[in-house]
């Protein structure tokens, strides 16, 4: 029997969300859906501690086998997946088993492997590590001794430290093997125990969804054939695997604005949050985001002053950070105002419309916010 969703539901109007904006944004996911542009979505809105919507839209699979998307459907985050990954590697620094600046090698000794030996913990999560393109083999999914052997063996593509270039795999399929050699366990397990269950959102996130729940996953569709498979669901691939419905995370994202605490449970201290959240690397320029200075935390990014961002909104406040999942999805949190959003959709759609989309859909949410 699935415990009780850990926020307490409350309503827009009275949580400051003004009318108005929210039913724009159910207008333009409604014309987004009408126009062919993903079957379904979900969005959440959160403050203070509590659930102030949660709205389902269209379809979780499409053509002969469609099912109307519901409040238990869950959609793959893509990178959003990434913060749950960094957010163990957390845990484990508040632990003392690691610090952000541990070399990898310390702790995976294979890994110093071509040119690799200098590399810290804090370069592979602000994504200066310097081998961006590396990836590991679908055969490695269900054999975590071969991911170790295929994550140690990556190659550096420039030196480490000169420059921040998103790692859109290897970043955190590198944490993952860090957090299977200091824990000893399977990084899906860790995940689950360490953060997602003690919240209270086991029935609501998933790093590798088990077989049982495998259904209530969306299907995903984009220009190209995705992968839809049970052994993609169970892989919980720590960059782009996780499952969730958009309630799922606005409430993790309000254990972040909480500093580390969900109602009575804390799973990360105050200090370790804001350190995570906040801008590691200035204003320097990102070359996998179109040069734009992505502001990388630990984990999320931050929307700073800069002209431009991806995702968080232009209108966002300096300090709003989150992440999003590639040509469907975002998740924030504003600590100015204590409110977190989450926007989930199951169609990859490509850039230019991709970005734009989700600038409108991020700034539609920070107008709602009233105080």
């Amino acid at each position: 029997m699935p415990s009780a969703f850990p926020l307490p539901e409350s309503d827009p109007a009275s949580l400051g969300l003004a009318a108005r904006p929210l039913a724009v944004l159910d207008a333009l996911i409604r014309q987004h859906i009408e126009d062919g542009r993903y079957p379904g979505a979900q969005i959440a809105f959160a403050r203070h501690g509590k659930l102030a919507a949660f709205q389902s839209f269209g379809h979780a699979a499409d053509g002969a086998e469609a099912k109307p998307v519901t409040g238990d459907t869950l959609f793959l985050l893509f990178s959003q997946t990434k913060v749950l990954t960094s957010a163990t590697v957390w845990t484990l620094i508040e632990d003392g088993a690691l610090s952000p600046m541990d070399r990898v090698a310390d702790h995976l000794p294979e890994f110093a492997a071509r040119g690799k030996a200098d590399i810290t913990l804090h370069q592979v999560m602000t994504h200066q590590g310097g081998f961006p393109t590396s990836d590991v083999t679908r055969e490695s999914w269900a054999d975590h001794a071969r991911m170790r052997a295929e994550v140690c063996d990556f190659s550096l593509d420039w030196t480490p430290g000169t420059r921040m270039q998103y790692h859109g795999r290897a970043a955190h399929l590198t944490q993952a093997m860090v957090i299977e050699a200091v824990t000893g366990r399977d990084y899906r397990e860790v995940i689950r125990e360490r953060v997602i269950a003690p919240l209270g959102l086991a029935n609501d996130i998933f790093v590798g969804v088990p077989a049982e729940q495998q259904h209530r996953c969306a299907d995903t569709y984009a220009p190209e054939p995705r992968d839809n498979s049970p052994e993609f669901r169970a892989a919980g691939l720590p960059h782009s695997g996780g499952y969730a419905t958009a309630r799922g995370m606005a409430a993790f994202y309000q254990m972040l604005l909480a500093g580390g605490r969900l109602g009575p449970v804390r799973v990360l201290s105050p200090r370790m949050v804001a350190y995570g959240t906040r801008n590691h690397t200035g204003d320097t320029p990102d070359r996998q985001m179109d040069g734009i200075p992505m502001h990388r935390g630990l984990g999320p990014h931050v929307r700073g002053d800069s002209d431009r961002i991806r995702g968080l909104g232009t209108i966002g406040a300096p300090a709003t950070f989150g992440h999003g999942g590639v040509g469907t999805s975002y998740s924030w949190a504003d600590p100015s105002s204590g409110v977190s959003f989450t926007y989930l959709s199951n169609f990859v759609q490509p850039d230019p419309w991709h970005s734009l989309r989700l600038d409108r859909v991020s700034n539609i949410a920070h107008a709602a916010i009233e105080g």
